[in-house]
């Protein structure tokens, strides 16, 4: 367990995770807004294990 995550409940524990997906979600969504080009992590590792 991670030591930030050390003591709180299970609920708390989901609802850190999904705030956290969300906003690497929304970082992603501006990125492709703006034009740039933002890689998957399924992408990433899968290009990695081609190689």
């Amino acid at each position: 367990m991670r030591p930030e995550t050390a003591g709180l409940s299970r609920e708390e524990r989901l609802a850190q995770r999904l705030r956290e997906n969300l906003h690497r979600r929304k970082a992603q969504a501006r990125a492709l807004a703006s034009g740039e080009s933002v890689a998957s992590e399924s992408q990433t590792k899968t290009d990695l294990s081609k190689s």
